[in-house]
């Protein structure tokens, strides 16, 4: 970074009379922007999807709205956004090209563990009106099962034993709600934007629980006064690389140390409910604010998230480094769409105004983007987190009809070959799982033969739920898919699940 800061001009406020006329950028006057929104988990999918429509939302209705990032474990963020006055490029990619836009919604950034008692700070001020939230699955620690707060999290642990200098999203959001009960103010809005079930209230379940830890009357105000809406958040958001970066140099003129690119495609529904109605002007944007998001939370995490999560596993054991690459393989493809069409959609229920055959068939465009090179190793990260809600409730839903599954057991079975953590060709695989230590531990105690590996796969109930954990079909399912993988490899089992 030092070289480029050097030797070439960096985006900066001072530099924008320098961008191209192509280059898109926001109308209104950053000068007077105030900030509104506090943002946990400012990474490339926040940046993308959040921080744009909230840009393009500020265009139209200037308000009180400039975004506050926080980023607890790590400082990297910061040290690329602050040099740039927390300036940075959207990247559209499709097959007709890479279109720039600049973003100056994010106002200024909180980094690292140290930062977490002047974040409390932040958002016990009144100007602090929504909280939101993408620290994915594992940040919410909880049970990914039951969604149940996960009272011997280390985290929650230590927040319960320091109550002045918590560290968990949850804790740092009831440290902050509890200042602010206690002076008087009106709660803020928690608005989670992470992919899972019932967001915004499990979400309120994980306050009140926790709460209820340390002080029964602060749970009960929360329950009463804290709005946390529900949410479907959708746009495909690789993680930036080199080439990001260098593109858009070249589109900006200008380097940009945090660049983010994405498809054009998005979405965002939001369940209307805010502290006094107050939210920057997103639907007149293009976000939908809506009294029920489950059934669009529902579509996407069963048919979206499902798709890419099954793809993932089968498409990084079968050497595919993307998903592009994964549908581009016929046998890929198939498999896709077959767990769609047979064992997917079958059990989901349709949004208004949606056809779920077109929605598949949309998804597929999407994914074969070639523009988008979504990495498979990127996606497969805390399945333990993802496959419940993803994979598992669907298994459920068909188990409770009687229906079969043989294509969701098989993307249940891929996951468990990729959690041993070595590929097919013997080499290590790099598992980034918050459980990554207790499928060491299972595996190894486990023995050789494959059925010994599921069955003892099986009873890690913070996953599978005593149901499944039980359950003989679902092993013997699961069983015989893993089984085909170990001695014939993926695409062999892949090929006799289509059979």
């Amino acid at each position: 970074m030092t070289d480029h800061t050097q030797n070439r001009p960096r985006l900066a406020t001072a530099t924008l009379a320098q961008l191209p006329a192509s280059v898109r950028r926001y109308r209104y006057n950053r000068d007077r922007l105030t900030p509104g929104i506090v943002h946990l988990g400012l990474g490339a999918f926040a940046r993308a999807h959040i921080c744009d429509y909230t840009d393009e939302a500020l265009d139209v209705d200037f308000g009180a709205w400039g975004i506050t990032g926080i980023n607890l474990r790590s400082t990297d963020m910061l040290q690329k956004l602050a040099p740039q006055n927390f300036l940075y490029s959207s990247l559209s990619r499709d097959v007709t090209g890479t279109r720039a836009r600049l973003i100056g919604s994010v106002m200024n950034v909180e980094a690292g563990p140290a930062s977490a008692t002047r974040v409390v700070e932040i958002l016990s001020q009144p100007e602090t009106r929504i909280v939101s939230l993408t620290i994915t699955e594992k940040g919410y620690c909880h049970d990914p099962a039951s969604g149940q707060l996960n009272v011997q999290h280390p985290d929650i642990q230590y927040d319960l034993a320091s109550p002045e200098a918590t560290r968990s999203a949850i804790g740092i959001l009831c440290r902050a709600l509890a200042l602010r009960r206690q002076g008087g103010l009106k709660p803020f809005t928690v608005l989670c934007c992470d992919n899972l079930p019932h967001n915004g209230a499990l979400v309120a379940g994980l306050l009140r629980s926790f709460a209820a830890l340390r002080d029964d009357g602060l749970a009960r105000w929360i329950e009463v006064n804290v709005p946390c809406p529900s949410t479907m958040v959708d746009r495909i958001v690789p993680a930036v690389t080199p080439q990001d970066i260098m593109d858009a140099e070249a589109l900006l003129g200008l380097y940009d140390a945090a660049p983010v690119a994405h498809e054009p495609f998005r979405q965002w529904v939001i369940e209307d409910r805010f502290v006094d109605d107050a939210r920057p002007a997103w639907d007149k944007v293009g976000a939908e604010l809506v009294s029920d998001v489950a059934p669009h939370e529902h579509m996407k995490l069963r048919v979206l998230n499902a798709a890419h999560s099954a793809l993932a596993y089968a498409g990084y054991l079968g050497g595919h480094e993307t998903i592009g690459d994964c549908v581009a393989d016929p046998l890929y493809r198939d498999y896709v769409r077959s767990l769609w069409t047979h064992e997917i959609l079958p059990m989901v229920a349709t949004p208004p105004g949606a056809n779920l055959a077109q929605y598949a068939d949309a998804l597929l465009l999407r994914f074969a983007n070639p523009a988008i090179r979504h990495r498979t190793w990127q996606i497969a990260m805390d399945g333990s987190q993802k496959l419940p809600q993803r994979i598992l409730a669907t298994i459920r839903d068909r188990i409770r009809c009687g229906l079969p599954y043989p294509g969701l057991a098989l993307a249940v079975a891929a996951w468990l070959r990729y959690a041993r953590g070595v590929d097919e060709s013997g080499r290590p695989i790099d598992v980034r799982d918050p459980m990554a230590g207790s499928f060491k531990e299972v595996f190894a105690l486990a023995g050789a033969t494959p059925q010994a590996q599921v069955s003892a796969a099986l009873k890690l109930g913070s996953i599978f739920g005593a149901d499944l954990s039980d359950d003989d079909s679902f092993a013997e399912a699961v069983g015989l898919a893993y089984g085909r993988i170990c001695e014939t490899g993926i695409r062999s089992a892949i090929s006799a699940t289509l059979a």
